[in-house]
């Protein structure tokens, strides 16, 4: 369980929700009908809460809206139509921001899309209350919030969750993101997988990550960094001292950051090995090493049919089951 959080005062395991008028139960939404009050920016919500879980107002806010009260607006309307679910934590002292996550019909409407049924979206009634009341919801906050920073600061051309990583490269590493940037007006692409420390794990258990990061990039031929981000300068520190040499022999590409500095779009990443003078941007990090391969390519990509093209980034729709049914 993660022993810092990026959201101090969290009563744990503690959450309030949000009710809906009673409505005549119904054993299929009416995709027909929803489909005529979404927009495209409602789907493309929808295929990001598929794939990252849970986004607070103030995420959905900064990536898709111009003011808070707009997006507040149409994420009640999409609430009570079912479409998004949501639940507040509760704080020792002030309150939290209403965090998201999918909905029934928005679970329905993306297996219509993908051409799968609802189960296959991995969608139950429970999901909302089980994300609400998960041990690792600040874990997933934090890296929400981290590649979102990313994401308002340049632009994110792919960004995949864990739970997509593990699908592409899990024989081999199981990161807590991947994703590429660049600056803004098309700058150079820097592709990377992130590990989101929260001072959990001992630091054996970080290193002995390192040789299936080194196994991936020789038995793909790729050449991708990796990204650490600790919660405290102190945890970055000793995690550096751990990881010197055993980084320079795998010869891996590692850069540091932690939350006591710089916003991670800033000058806040310290490499591993042949350090600069100071903490570099994510797109100096691309000059800093050349030849960069991502990891990510239209050969390794999941499928991505059933979704709309135009999006920041590739959130992946729920897969068909492999019989076809």
């Amino acid at each position: 369980m993660p022993t810092t959080s990026p959201n101090p005062g969290y009563v744990p395991r503690a959450a309030s929700r949000r009710r809906r008028p009673v409505q005549p139960t119904r054993a299929r939404t009416d995709l027909s009908l929803l489909a005529t009050r979404l927009t495209a920016r409602d789907v493309w919500l929808i295929e990001m809460l598929y794939e990252h879980k849970v986004l607070t107002s103030h995420h959905i806010t900064a990536l898709a809206f111009t003011g808070h009260r707009t997006a507040n607006r149409r994420l009640r309307e999409l609430y009570f139509l079912g479409v998004l679910d949501s639940f507040r934590p509760l704080r020792q002292r002030g309150s939290a921001p209403e965090h998201y996550t999918l909905g029934r019909a928005g679970a329905e409407l993306l297996a219509a899309r993908a051409g799968t049924d609802l189960a296959a979206t991995g969608w139950r009634k429970e999901t909302c209350a089980r994300i609400a009341f998960s041990p690792t919801l600040d874990h997933t906050l934090g890296v929400n919030t981290l590649l979102i920073q990313l994401a308002t600061t340049g632009e994110l051309t792919a960004w995949l969750s864990e739970r997509s990583a593990t699908r592409l490269w899990g024989d081999w590493i199981r990161p807590d993101a991947y994703a590429h940037h660049t600056t803004p007006g098309g700058g150079q692409l820097l592709p990377f997988f992130l590990e989101y420390d929260t001072g959990s794990y001992n630091l054996a258990r970080v290193e002995a990550k390192l040789p299936g990061y080194a196994a991936l990039a020789s038995t793909t031929a790729t050449r991708t960094p990796l990204l650490i981000h600790t919660a405290t300068a102190r945890r970055e520190s000793a995690l550096r001292q751990r990881l010197a040499q055993s980084a320079d022999r795998l010869e891996l590409l590692i850069a540091t950051g932690n939350a006591q500095l710089a916003e991670p779009a800033g000058a806040a990443w310290l490499p591993l090995s042949s350090a600069p003078a100071g903490r570099l941007t994510p797109a100096q990090l691309t000059t800093h090493w050349a030849g960069l391969i991502p990891a990510l390519t239209t050969d390794t990509a999941l499928p991505t049919s059933g979704r709309p093209t135009a999006l920041p980034w590739h959130p992946v729709p729920p897969q068909p089951p492999a019989h076809g049914g």
